[in-house]
């Protein structure tokens, strides 16, 4: 079992926590890559403002764009507080989620976190979860190149073809075995979906006069969570969070990165899910920038192939430093350039971008299992598992019953916590498996590794 971080006076606070102002001390002494100074390879090289670029690049993607799809079909008001509120949600149950990482420093990732609450079942479980997501993630990632590269060339050659075509640079470009080469990459990333989304609202606006939209909109609730969905799996991004908080430099700083995140994610989604909406109408495409005229798509899409790439990588380094970390704990294939550790490591990125390739191209229901994907892992993960954290924590440090009953507006938003993740997961497996089947019945359902 993950050894057990020990604190002599126990609290929630980072600083007492890390024992010291910049977050060094005794947290080192516990943390899953240790102390570096005589490493070959460092991990702990992040500082909190490239660990708020990773987020951002791997967070605000493709996700952004069915949106506006979903204030069509739920209307403008209830999308918008839809999309405000999850970002306020997420972003506190990143604190949450912060806390705990800082509470148990040897925890690299969902599997650690599960190791401590859950033993040796919820370990397995979690990881297996995380990499399957991650995998997932890929894939759809793969498929947003797809569509962009078929938009740009008119669709002349098969779609598996450019699907695998984009898969070749997001596999070089997960390659570096610390998220620190990445984080530059995904400064252009960022740059670029900021961009392409600007230049959507401007080709939008100059393309179409204002369309009649609904404030409000009367539908059945399995159409209604579908689109729901969206938002909520447009901040997915938290069960990457503690592998990204195990390679910063001063880990208290994680809360700074994490308020840049849903800042901007949340403002930049409001912003464009708006105008999107307001100028297409409820015709709007998902992914929105379909329904550009062609020359404003080609150039949306266009400009977005840089984070598409980016934030594929990085979920499929995530995938790979799971499995990784898992095999080489302690050993020096972790820290040091061996013949052994980087064919692992090699090999193990060549595995999961392969298998997010096979089943982007080979599934047709493949869009459907990311959904499914999601709301089994990402509700847990995003949102779920927070509260099962903090009422751990609270119980074991500072008294049980008693203590949980002191704190109890926090007891009381922890227990929501985890019956909105509970209520997201089961919601979003439902409706996803009725898409499927709907799918299946009106013969909508393409052949595998067909163009």
């Amino acid at each position: 079992m993950a050894e057990k971080y020990d604190q002599s006076s126990p609290s929630l606070e980072g600083d007492e926590i890390l024992g010291g102002p910049r977050g060094e001390g005794r947290y080192h002494d516990t943390d899953v890559f240790g102390h570096e100074e005589n490493h070959d390879i460092r991990y702990k090289t992040l500082s909190w403002q490239l660990v708020a670029v990773l987020m951002i690049a791997e967070i605000v993607s493709n996700g952004m764009l069915s949106l506006p799809s979903s204030l069509a079909v739920v209307g403008l008001v209830p999308g918008v507080i839809l999309i405000v509120f999850l970002g306020v949600f997420g972003l506190f149950t990143s604190w949450i989620l912060i806390q705990f990482k800082l509470r148990h420093p040897e925890v690299h990732n969902m599997g650690d976190a599960g190791l401590i609450l859950f033993g040796p079942i919820g370990r397995e479980v979690l990881s297996f979860g995380t990499i399957v997501f991650a995998v997932f993630a890929t894939g759809g990632q793969l498929l947003a190149g797809q569509i962009a590269l078929g938009s740009l060339s008119n669709s002349k050659l098969c779609l598996m073809l450019y699907t695998g075509i984009f898969a070749i640079p997001t596999l070089i470009c997960a390659l570096p075995r610390t998220l620190d080469r990445l984080s530059w990459l995904s400064i252009p990333s960022v740059f670029s979906i900021l961009i392409a989304g600007i230049v959507g609202m401007i080709g939008a606006g100059v393309s179409f006069p204002i369309a009649n939209v609904a404030v409000t909109v009367n539908t059945s609730f399995v159409t209604a969570f579908i689109s729901i969905t969206n938002p909520v799996f447009a901040y997915a991004g938290h069960f990457m969070f503690f592998i990204l908080i195990s390679e910063m430099k001063h880990p208290r700083d994680a809360m700074k990165a994490a308020w840049v995140l849903q800042t901007f994610a949340t403002t930049f989604y409001v912003v464009f899910a708006i105008v999107l909406y307001v100028y297409v109408g409820n015709s709007v495409a998902s992914p929105a920038f379909s329904s550009l005229p062609d020359k404003w798509q080609k150039a949306a899409y266009g400009i977005a192939i840089p984070n598409f790439l980016i934030a594929g990588s990085l979920y499929s380094h995530t995938a790979a430093k799971l499995m990784f970390v898992r095999f080489f704990r302690k050993s020096e294939h972790l820290y040091t350039n061996t013949v052994l550790g980087w064919s692992v490591w090699i090999f193990l990125i060549f595995l999961m971008n392969a298998a997010a390739f096979v089943l982007a191209v080979g599934v047709p229901i493949f869009n459907y299992l990311i959904g499914i994907a999601a709301s089994l892992f990402a509700s847990w993960y995003t949102y779920g598992l927070a509260g099962a954290f903090w009422l751990y924590d609270t119980w074991v440090d500072k008294g049980g019953m008693p203590a949980l009953k002191r704190h109890w507006p926090m007891t009381g938003l922890s227990v929501a916590t985890l019956a909105a993740g509970a209520f997201i997961c089961v919601a979003g497996t439902y409706v996803t498996i009725k898409q499927i089947v709907d799918a299946y019945k009106a013969n909508t359902v393409s052949a595998p590794f067909s163009c």
